[in-house]
């Protein structure tokens, strides 16, 4: 039997705070071909989720927060925020399915926050045109998006790189 307890979340929060990409997976699918991706993700403030879609292959996705906070942000195709749900382990928002070719990204608003991911396999890294086109890849521009995050409503649209 698999276990998601406090001291897997702690290791894996440990973990991402040591790693420039401020973020640990913890994979409970078996093999990455698996028909359905299960994995714990740990994510620091700071960490950079490019804006994306899971449209080649299309894919839904579901988000539980385990432990700390997230803001998820949905976008338009020109980059408009069409909702800002924050979710927060034991708060008003725990969960979110975020249907097939949605444009989304998340920022990590507390330490020690881990998200809980499904989502249908094989697992396939995201291709380049899964990529919003107005989002900056890594780099000093993705950090001050990823501030921008932060703060940003539905209404707002993403500054320009």
């Amino acid at each position: 039997m698999k276990r998601i307890d406090k001291t897997l979340l702690t290791t894996l929060s440990t973990q991402a705070a040591a790693v420039p990409r401020l973020r640990a997976h913890h994979n409970l699918h078996p093999q990455l071909d698996d028909p359905v991706q299960r994995l714990c993700i740990a994510m620091e403030p700071g960490t950079y989720v490019r804006p994306h879609r899971h449209m080649q292959p299309e894919t839904w996705e579901i988000l539980l927060i385990l432990s700390g906070a997230v803001a998820l942000l949905v976008f338009d195709d020109g980059g408009r925020v069409l909702e800002r749900i924050e979710l927060a382990a034991g708060g008003e928002v725990t969960a979110v399915e975020i249907p097939a070719n949605t444009w989304h990204a998340v920022a990590s608003l507390k330490a020690g926050t881990v998200v809980f991911e499904v989502k249908q396999g094989p697992y396939a890294p995201i291709a380049e045109a899964n990529y919003a086109p107005w989002s900056p890849a890594d780099g000093v521009q993705a950090e001050s998006l990823e501030g921008w995050y932060h703060h940003a409503q539905a209404g707002d649209t993403v500054p320009k790189y």
